[in-house]
């Protein structure tokens, strides 16, 4: 049994509760207090032993209370009222408590919400200022100096425009407002022929800027807008306005996210368009049916000479459709559809295309679209019947050996095909004899890619062997075709006497000191065309780079003026002996040689 204390709750502070007595409703409490004798528990129930206190006031004297202590029964301790206060009260307390607590911690750690401004929530406006280094926008937030430092860079592109005939303002992010500024130097201007605005961060909402400029603008020849996002509602705006332009002959939106919407509003443009000679739209994101709007376009157009898709998704359908307009084209001369996986399909029906063209195909560019030995068959056939093609790329395919030895075949008929890039075609040794053979008899070819092919040693000299006294290859290109020291040597051995390389590239072969040091005895021997060299990637240490040094030193009539050895094993002995021998040859024969290590 549990003892407390309480104050009587009724009026009369001279009741006394006595144990063992018999409680009604209104011998605790008058009637205006119900809520304490609702309780069943509280009628007819004997009063356990309870400690309660007794309140008396004193009339005869200054007020004062006497309180008594006295032993009584009640029920009050199992009152199911004051259980319940007994929990509530408490736990209110410390709820508010908490609070309280929470909400000052919150004042107190919580930093203060700063005002800001940018351009994801507030439209670019009059307040706009104009970031010139690379980087974003900046704000009116970022003060008065910036402002004016804007203005003045803005000042100083325009003024460019007006005075220089090319002008390069790529990557300064001067975003749309900058745009409106600068088009106004634009206007009936007669000195700017070809203006970059390449990733300056210009939206379609920019490209308006050009409305009523250039239109009047006939002294602009270039104009080129790539890497901006202004997708295909800037590209409407844009043909729109193109349409009535008798000025610009080359256009670039590469990277620009135009899709086939952008792409049919630009063959509309085309269709009416008479001066623009190159449109490039590489790396967008035009798919068939842009595909398809552009060759309506070429059998209308009697303008366009180049057109560059190289980079989006025509797919073999997109080829086909483009074959279309070809056959009805007279005027284009240079194709590139580098990585649209046009496939052996579309290669087929674009072939079939361009041998029913009366028009002369003179650059070919289908590198990178998933063409094996099938498609390589189709594309040797109109090699060999062409009397136009002038540069063919199949880098980045499939062809394989079997492929090779057909394109071999072909150019031994074809005698137009000036640069000729195979690289990264899996073709090994047989394929590489094929075609080395071909330059035997051939004078034409002066550009050879042919890196990314495992030819091997035996590879590298088959082309050494024929190269030595025969063809007319300026330009040889064998990185990263495994030849090792081996096919080093081959090559050496063929510099000592061949009169036509000037460029060679042997990356990435795995030469090492023993490959330096053959080539190094090789440029020991006078020779009148090699001017650059490049190594890199090939595990050279300092005896290499002392083999090098060597010989540019003992040769005064040396001609090379680039030599890389990136991406070596050089330290420092290695690399100031190749310095020395730079600043030798500069002291005796005044012939600078860029090396870089």
């Amino acid at each position: 049994m549990g003892t407390s204390s309480a104050l009587s709750f009724c009026s009369n502070t001279n009741v006394l509760l006595r144990p063992g007595i018999p409680i009604s409703r209104t011998s605790i409490c008058p009637p205006n207090l119900p809520f304490l004798v609702k309780d069943p528990h509280f009628v007819n129930r004997k009063i356990p032993m309870l400690k309660i206190f007794q309140v008396r006031s004193d009339s005869a004297g200054p007020k004062r209370k006497v309180y008594r202590q006295s032993q009584t029964q009640g029920p009050l301790s199992s009152v199911p009222v004051k259980d319940i206060a007994s929990f509530i009260i408490p736990a209110g307390a410390f709820v508010v408590a908490t609070f309280v607590l929470w909400k000052l911690m919150e004042k107190l750690l919580l930093p203060k919400p700063v005002k800001t401004s940018s351009l994801e929530d507030k439209p670019s406006g009059k307040g706009m200022k104009w970031s010139i280094a690379p980087g974003t926008n900046l704000l009116s937030g970022f003060g008065a100096k910036i402002e004016r430092e804007s203005k003045l860079k803005l000042n100083e592109f325009s003024k460019e425009i007006r005075v220089f005939t090319s002008v390069d303002m790529s990557g300064r992010n001067f975003g749309d407002e900058g745009l409106f500024f600068l088009a106004e130097s634009l206007a009936y201007n007669q000195t700017a022929e070809e203006v970059n605005f390449t990733a300056n961060g210009i939206t379609a909402d920019g490209i308006k800027a050009f409305d009523g400029v250039l239109q009047s603008n006939i002294a602009l020849k270039t104009l080129n807008l790539s890497g901006n996002p202004f997708g295909d509602e800037g590209a409407k705006c844009l043909s729109e306005i193109l349409k009535n332009n008798s000025g610009i002959q080359m256009l670039q939106l590469n990277s620009t996210d135009i899709g086939d919407e952008g792409a049919k509003a630009i063959s509309d443009m085309l269709k009416i368009n008479s001066t623009l000679l190159i449109l490039e739209l590489n790396n967008n994101i035009i798919d068939f049916s842009g595909f398809q709007s552009i060759a309506a376009a070429l059998l209308e157009n009697n303008t366009l000479q180049s057109l560059s898709l190289t980079g989006n998704y025509g797919g073999p359908l997109g080829a086909s459709a483009l074959a279309k307009g070809l056959e009805g084209n007279k005027t284009l001369r240079v194709l590139n559809l580098n990585g649209n996986s046009i496939g052996d399909e579309g290669v087929r029906i674009l072939m079939s295309g361009l041998f029913e063209r009366k028009g002369r195909i003179q650059h070919l560019d289908i590198g990178n679209n998933s063409i094996s030995v099938k498609g390589a068959h189709r594309v040797a056939d109109y090699v060999k019947r062409s009397k136009s093609l002038l540069l063919l790329n199949l880098y980045m395919n499939d062809i394989g050996d079997e492929g090779a030895e057909k394109m071999a075949e072909a150019l031994k008929e074809n005698r137009s095909v000036t640069n000729l890039d195979l690289g990264g075609n899996n073709i090994h040794t047989r394929g590489a004899i094929a075609i080395a053979q071909v330059l035997k008899d051939n004078n034409v070819i002066t550009n050879l890619e042919f890196g990314y092919n495992p030819i091997g040693p035996e590879g590298a000299k088959a082309f050494a062997d024929v190269l030595k006294f025969h063809g007319n290859v300026k330009v040889l290109s064998l990185g990263w075709c495994q030849i090792g020291v081996k096919g080093a040597e081959y090559i050496a051995d063929s510099l000592k006497y061949n009169s036509t390389i000037s460029t060679l590239d042997l990356r990435a072969n795995g030469l090492r000191d023993e490959g330096a040091m053959l080539l190094a005895r090789s440029l020991k021997v006078v020779n009148e065309v090699l001017t650059s060299l490049d190594l890199a990637f090939n595990e050279i240490r300092d005896e290499g780079a002392f083999s090098i040094s060597q010989a540019l030193k003992a040769n005064e009539e040396v001609r090379l003026t680039s030599l890389n050895l990136a991406s070596n094993l050089l330290t420092k002995l290695g690399k100031t002996a190749l310095t020395d021998a730079r600043d030798h040859v500069f002291e005796m024969t005044e012939k600078e040689i860029a090396i870089n290590f």
